[in-house]
This record gives C-alpha cells, sequence and structure tokens, in this order.
C-alpha cells in the first residue's frame, strides 16, 4: 500500500483527503400495496396455505388508520392475510367472502379517494366527493327553457359533458360551477312497453323501427291495444291470425290524425278530464296538438306542424280490445315484437304473460315456444302461473306437466315456500285426490292445508310464517265451534276431507290439531276412538274399506347415490322398517320388514314408550310404488300378506331397479284389514 501511495502524485493525494464523496443510495423501497388491494386480496393469500420459504405474502403497513373498518367482503375476518394453516372456521369464511360480490362498504373502500374517508359513514346519506376545481364537474347544455317546461310535466333528456378546470389551478378553492348534477344514465331507468318493442324490432333490418319519428312506409299499421298506439308493418302481421284479418277488414290506408309526441298526448288528455277548463278552450287545445297527415300545400310560420315533425302520413288503423289481466304491455311488447324475428326471445319472468298476449293475437309459433320455455323451467315459483295461464289457453301438455309436478312436490318443496297461496282451490283438491300424490306422512297433509288456508286468510303476508304463528292464528279464533263449522270455513271443508287422519298417530299432533281448531271435534273424537279400537283389537281399521282412499302413507325421497336408505313406520303396535339398499351389481332393492321389539333400529324413545303387538302374524294389505320426475312409474299393486316376526316371514315383496334416475320418489302404502 505505500508503494502505491508513492506512485500516487501529491496533488491528487491532497485532492483524496479533503474531497466528499456520498455514500451509495439506498434502493428504492418498493411500494407499498394499498389498503383497498390489501384488502380485496387478503382471502386469497390467506387461503394459499403455508408458504414454503416461511415469508408471510406481501400486506399493506399496520397502522391504526388501516386498521379500523366496518366490513371486508362478506366476513371480519380478513384484516390481515396470515396463513390459515387448520382454521377450519377461517377456510369457511375466506371461501364464503371470495364467493360473495361486492357490498356497498366494500365498493367504497375501493373506490374512495381515501380508504379513511370511506369508512363509519353514515348508512342512509350516500358519499360526496370533495368539491375541487380541478375534479371533472357535470355541466348541463340543456336550454334555460327547460324549466318552463318542467313547469307543464314535460320532462326531457339532459346530454351531460365531462369538463375538466385546467391543471395550473391545484388550491382547495370552490368550484364556480356549482353543484355536481346527478346524471342517471339511460339503461338505468326501466324499460318501457316502448323501450322493448324498438328492441325487438330492431333485430329486422328490412323496415325502419317503430321508435322511428319520420315519416313510415305506406304499409304501416297502427295497433290501439292496452291505450298504446303499436306501430306495426304490416309484411309482420301476416304471423298473427287476428292481426291479419283485422287488416283486412279495416281497408286500405288513409290519412289520420295523431298526436306529436306522448307529451302532448298527456297535456291533452289532462285538459278534457279536467272541468276548469271550457269546451272551446279544449277543442282549441286538441286542434293545436293534432297534426293533419296531409302535407300539401304551403303553411303559416305559426302552424304546429313547424313546431315538430309528423309522425306518420297515411296508416291504417286496427283496434284490439283485451280485458285479460294476464296481458300487460310489457307481454304486449314482447308479444308483438316477436313477429318481426323468427327465433325466441321471451324472459322467463314474463313467460306467462307473453303466452297470453300470444293466444290473444293468434300468434301460433310464439305460443309453442313459450309452452317449451314453460315446459324446462317449472318449479316452485313458477308452476301456479304456468298452470293458471296455461289452462286458461289450452296448453294441455304444460298443463300435465304442471300438474305432474305438484303430484311428487306440494307436499315436500311447495309447501314450505310463500308461493304456496297461489295455488287455487279446485287444482289443490284435484292434487291431493290423486293416488300418484308423493306423501312423506300423513300429517304434512294436513299441516300444508292449514298453511294454504292461514296464507289465504292473511294476503297481505309476504313471508312463509312459521308453524307457532299458523297455530296462534288458528288458537285465537271464537271458540264458538271449529273453523269448518263457520259460515266463512264452510267452503274448505272438501279439501280438509282430502286428509287421511287414522295415519296421524303422534300425540303432539293431534294436540296441534285441537288447539288450531279447525276440525270438527267430532272428527277428532272419531280419530281417537279408532285408534284405541285398533289398539284394543290387534291393529284392525274395520272402519277402514277401500285401500285407495284410506291406506296410510309414508315415503322418502332418494336424491342423491343411493346406497342405503331407511325409515320406520309405526302404526298401531306394529312397527315396519321401510328399506332402499342397493347390491353389488347396482340394482337398488325397496321393500319393508317386520320389526321385533327392542330391534336396533328403533330408537330407545320407540322402545321405551311405543306399544308393540307381539301377536306372530298380521295380515297386512300394503303396496309400494316409486315414480322419477317423469312419467316412470313402477309398483307392486295391492299385495296381502301375513307378516311374522321372524326374518323369512317379515320381509314383503321386493321392488327392483336397475337403471336409477333420481330423485326417486318413493311411497309406502298399507292398510291393516279386520281379521
Amino acid at each position: 500500500m505505500a508503494e502505491v501511495s508513492r506512485n500516487v502524485p501529491p496533488q491528487l493525494s491532497r485532492m483524496s483527503t479533503t474531497s466528499y464523496f456520498p455514500t451509495i443510495p439506498r434502493g428504492v423501497p418498493k411500494a407499498a400495496i394499498s389498503y383497498s388491494q390489501s384488502v380485496n386480496e387478503a382471502p386469497y393469500t390467506a387461503l394459499m396455505g403455508v408458504i414454503v420459504d416461511g415469508r408471510y405474502p406481501e400486506r399493506h403497513a399496520v397502522t391504526p388508520r388501516c386498521r379500523v373498518r366496518k366490513q371486508v367482503g362478506g366476513t371480519n375476518r380478513w384484516r390481515l392475510p396470515d396463513s390459515l394453516g387448520s382454521d377450519l372456521l377461517g377456510s369457511r369464511q375466506a371461501i364464503k367472502s371470495i364467493n360473495m360480490p361486492y357490498n356497498s362498504n366494500m365498493i367504497n373502500i375501493i373506490t374512495a379517494e381515501n380508504p379513511q374517508s370511506s369508512l363509519h359513514l353514515e348508512a342512509d346519506k350516500p358519499y360526496v366527493f370533495h368539491q375541487v376545481v380541478d375534479r371533472p364537474v357535470t355541466v348541463s347544455q340543456v336550454p334555460s327553457t327547460a324549466s318552463s317546461k318542467l313547469g307543464l310535466g314535460l320532462l326531457s333528456r339532459e346530454s351531460t359533458v365531462l369538463v375538466r378546470a385546467p391543471s395550473r389551478l391545484r388550491g382547495p378553492t370552490p368550484s364556480t360551477s356549482g353543484p355536481i348534477r346527478k346524471f342517471v344514465p339511460a339503461n338505468a331507468r326501466p324499460a318501457t312497453p316502448k323501450d322493448i318493442f324498438l328492441y325487438h324490432s330492431k333485430k329486422s333490418q328490412s323496415f325502419i323501427g317503430p321508435g322511428y319519428l319520420g315519416p313510415l312506409s305506406k304499409y304501416d299499421v297502427v295497433l290501439k291495444c292496452l291505450g298504446m298506439d303499436w306501430e306495426l308493418h304490416r309484411p309482420y302481421l301476416q304471423k298473427s291470425e287476428v292481426l291479419s284479418q283485422l287488416l283486412k277488414q279495416a281497408g286500405e290506408p288513409h290519412m289520420q290524425k295523431y298526436y306529436r309526441n306522448p307529451a302532448s298526448e298527456t297535456l291533452d288528455t289532462y285538459i278534457k278530464k279536467n272541468n276548469v277548463y271550457s269546451n272551446e278552450y279544449k277543442d282549441i287545445s286538441n286542434r293545436l296538438s293534432m297534426v293533419e297527415g296531409d302535407d300539401e300545400g304551403p303553411k303559416k310560420l305559426d302552424h304546429p306542424a313547424h313546431t315538430s315533425e309528423k309522425r306518420i302520413s297515411s296508416v291504417t288503423m286496427i283496434k284490439l280490445d283485451i280485458k285479460d289481466p294476464l296481458i300487460t304491455k310489457t307481454a304486449m311488447a314482447v308479444a308483438l315484437g316477436n313477429l318481426y324475428h323468427d327465433e325466441l326471445d321471451v324472459d322467463l319472468e314474463d313467460v306467462a304473460n307473453v303466452l297470453a298476449a300470444s293466444s290473444q293475437i293468434g300468434y301460433k309459433a310464439l305460443q309453442n315456444g313459450c309452452a317449451r320455455l314453460m315446459l324446462n323451467n317449472i318449479s316452485y315459483k313458477t308452476v301456479c302461473r304456468y298452470h293458471h295461464a296455461c289452462t286458461k289457453y289450452q296448453q294441455e301438455e304444460v298443463v300435465k306437466a304442471c300438474e305432474r309436478w305438484l303430484e311428487l312436490n306440494l307436499l315436500p318443496e311447495l309447501s314450505n315456500q310463500i308461493y304456496l297461496r297461489e295455488i287455487s282451490m279446485e287444482l289443490l283438491q284435484k292434487i291431493l285426490k290423486s293416488n300418484r300424490l308423493y306423501v312423506p306422512n300423513e300429517y304434512t297433509v294436513y299441516r300444508t292445508l292449514s298453511y294454504w288456508l292461514f296464507l289465504q286468510l292473511n294476503s297481505s303476508i309476504q313471508l312463509m310464517p312459521s308453524h307457532s304463528t299458523v297455530l296462534s292464528y288458528f288458537n285465537s279464533l271464537p271458540k264458538t265451534g271449529s273453523f269448518l263449522e263457520r259460515d266463512d270455513g264452510q267452503i274448505y271443508g272438501p279439501l280438509f276431507s282430502a286428509v287421511r287422519l287414522q295415519g296421524v298417530t303422534d300425540t303432539n299432533q293431534i294436540r296441534d290439531m285441537q288447539l288450531m281448531n279447525i276440525l270438527p271435534q267430532s272428527q277428532l273424537i272419531d280419530l281417537l276412538t279408532q285408534h284405541y279400537h285398533a289398539l284394543q283389537g290387534g291393529g284392525d281399521m274395520s272402519a277402514l274399506k277401500h285401500f285407495n282412499t284410506g291406506a296410510i302413507r309414508q315415503g322418502f325421497i332418494i336424491d342423491d347415490e343411493p346406497h342405503y336408505h331407511s325409515e320406520v313406520l309405526s302404526i298401531h303396535g306394529f312397527h315396519f322398517e321401510l328399506k332402499a339398499a342397493r347390491n353389488a351389481i347396482g340394482q337398488l332393492s325397496i321393500y319393508m320388514q317386520r320389526l321385533k321389539p327392542g330391534d336396533p333400529i328403533l330408537s330407545f324413545r320407540q322402545c321405551e314408550s311405543h306399544t308393540f303387538s307381539i301377536r306372530t302374524d298380521r295380515e297386512v294389505r300394503y303396496c309400494i310404488m316409486v315414480q322419477d320426475s317423469g312419467d316412470d312409474l313402477k309398483t307392486t299393486g295391492i299385495v296381502s300378506q301375513k307378516f311374522g316376526l321372524g326374518e323369512k316371514v317379515g320381509k314383503s315383496e321386493i321392488l327392483q331397479l336397475d337403471k336409477i334416475r333420481t330423485p326417486l320418489y318413493i311411497s309406502f302404502s298399507l292398510l291393516f284389514p279386520a281379521s
């Protein structure tokens, strides 16, 4: 080192000792993750599991400000994205927060200028941006005369532009442009029937759409229906039997008078109905609001034709009177709009109303399309509405499909939904008397009827009531007699006659029936008498003569891959196991077997409190029926057999199924004849 120093010139040696050399600057720190991004990605990073190199995922700096928030996603656990490990509850909540859409709090956090400003806001007030001049402001380009139009109730669309102030203005000075106007996009408002009609008609490029305000083709047709003027085109109306017939009767087009715009029509209608204005003024207003179709000859400058373009020149006017409440303006717009294209374009929400509208105008292709759409979308939400519309307009295939769906799902599904109120009494009675009705147990029939009756008497209820609510309501009625014995309750008597009361043996269920006081006391006394005689007579049901109307029903549904399913049916001291089991070759075996006292499948309560008969042979008439969601039905028929306590003599006939198509509705019906 000394040799190197000797070779350095003295000027450089002196400079090295006196000069300043700055230290190498540190690396620029990585930009911290924004708070909103950290909140958004926290569930994903938490679900990544244990990191291999031991480092935790990158996250926003932990400060008191960042830890203040109301909610993240669908849960409140994802403040910090630590690995979950074996936290099963945390994993479940993380998955839930990922699958759920953003709520209002999350949107405020992500879109806010400052995360802190989006927290703890008042729930009933919207977020207000800071009013600074460098923020885009909304400036209206509507003339000042718009205010006078608003006074007459004539609303016009406002076009808006975004204007940014010069970038040199950076101070927090108040903006001189006034408060920001609330702008609602056109697609945010509900679609009107005219909008729906225009959407469908635009699919055809042969003719201009009905929203066009200029002169239309000379073959144009105006349909007056449901209080609206529908502008149609003659070639497309040939698809409709009713409209084409009306065209033939109407003859050739001729000149018509029309309102220049809907606002003029609204104002003129108001003047006509108001008694304040004189008849002379009404005539003047009507004349000024209308435009002659003939545009030949000069007009003065004050002629109303100069203020707006004429809508039509020469048209054929037809009129269709409709008084069906199923046919709405929206449904008519969809039905008429489908005349302009061949493919079916109908929303599921409106398909029943569109079917009614298409039937009214005689559009067979649309009727068949709506029927096919209904067949593929029957559910507890739509079955009653579809059945009502298709019954009225002779769509027998859909009617049968709805009734078939109700036979299988009335008691297990529809009875638990508020849509139960929509089923009519005639249809409900027809389904309950069907031999193919799936019944989980006899008490569900009574329970469904009591819920349906409650919904009919309380039409303002919007949610399905609880059992205690229904029980309390009927128990609060006057005790002068049962509900079915009152004048307003006698019409419901045939419905409750479909309940096979002899199958209700549980004491708690019988007590609820007594508290509701719907059925006459004589029927309940007769029920208890039959139970007593059956217990004393070895199970004989001497009062029941016909199997199809008196057999006790119980069943279950197999809606997944079946391997084994078992239930217990207890009646008058005899206990049967209702079983469905799959064997080694994939066949499903369905049968019932009599149980011995103390059998392991019986619960402790059943063994302790239920009556057991040790009768060695009990003649039973039974029927096992298996149905799927289609029309497939397999049954043993009505079989008479003596059941003993032994394994070989205590098993019924076995029903084998090779092909299984879930869900399967399995029903057991049995009756003890007099011995």
